[in-house]
C-alpha cells in the first residue's frame, strides 16, 4: 500500500487562500512561521506532489532534502502515485489538486491558524471522507 498524506494549514474559518496566495503569508507571528518550519520538518526526505503554482512557491532549500514533482491535471493519479513505491507521498494543495486526489490521502494533518480573515479559497471537509482518512490533530 501507497503511503498518502497531506498537510495543510488552515484559517479559523478553513480559509486556505487568497489571490492566489495563503491568507497569512509574509505574516512574521511565530505561530505561522512555526508552520511553515514544521511542514519543512516532516515532508524532509519524503515525496512532495502538487501543482505547479504550488510548486513554484517552494523555497529552493526545500529541493535537496525530499523529491518533489509537479503533477498536472492531466495525469493519471494513480500512475503518478505509483511512481514512488515505498515512498511517503504528501500531497500539496491547492484545490483542484485535492479534488482530484483527497481519495487516495490516508491521512490528513490539519492546522488551524489564528486567522479569521479574508480568503477567496476555502477546505472542503468532503476531501476528508473518502476512506481510511485519520485526522491527526495538531
Amino acid at each position: 500500500m501507497i503511503d498518502v498524506r497531506s498537510m495543510c494549514a488552515i484559517g479559523q474559518r478553513g480559509q486556505l487562500g487568497l489571490n492566489g496566495h495563503l491568507p497569512w503569508e509574509g505574516n512574521t507571528d511565530p505561530v505561522f512561521v512555526e508552520d511553515v518550519t514544521r511542514f519543512f520538518a516532516i515532508t524532509m526526505g519524503h515525496v512532495l506532489i502538487a501543482g505547479p503554482k504550488t510548486i513554484a512557491s517552494v523555497p529552493e532549500f526545500a529541493f535537496k532534502d525530499r523529491t518533489i514533482d509537479v503533477i498536472r491535471s492531466h495525469e493519471d493519479p494513480e500512475e503518478v502515485l505509483a511512481r514512488y513505491p515505498g515512498r511517503r507521498i504528501y500531497v500539496g494543495g491547492g484545490i483542484a489538486v485535492w479534488n482530484i486526489y483527497a481519495k487516495y490521502i490516508q491521512q490528513w494533518d490539519i492546522t488551524r491558524l489564528p486567522y479569521d480573515g479574508e480568503a477567496d479559497r476555502w477546505f472542503d471537509p468532503a476531501w476528508l471522507v473518502g476512506g481510511d482518512h485519520r485526522i491527526v490533530p495538531t
